[in-house]
């Protein structure tokens, strides 16, 4: 009896840290990111593969070079390639 009531526990606990794992990825994809006026807090939260060094590169990048005139144009920031573009375009603007 111990055994299971200590398994619905595990069971309990794995449930809602899957809960709050997927709603924490939905905030996430639903915020907008300009990747023009961004910093680099927020790009590193808010994108996925996105960490502090990249999100740097990003605003250093922007900073030689004019804002993005197009979400394409993050590829052209070292460390950023097709996949973490693909994977972040829906919730990337230029504006």
């Amino acid at each position: 009896m111990k055994f299971l009531i200590s398994a619905f526990f595990v069971f309990a606990t794995l449930l809602s840290g899957a809960a709050m794992a997927d709603s924490a990825a939905t905030d996430k994809a639903a915020t907008t990111v300009n990747i023009n006026t961004a910093d680099a807090k927020t790009l590193s939260e808010q994108l996925d593969g996105i960490g502090e060094v990249k999100a740097q590169a990003i605003i250093d990048y922007r900073k030689a070079n004019g804002p993005f005139k197009t979400v394409a144009d993050l590829d052209k920031v070292d460390g950023i390639g097709a996949a973490t573009l693909d994977s972040n375009r829906s919730h990337i603007t230029v504006q």
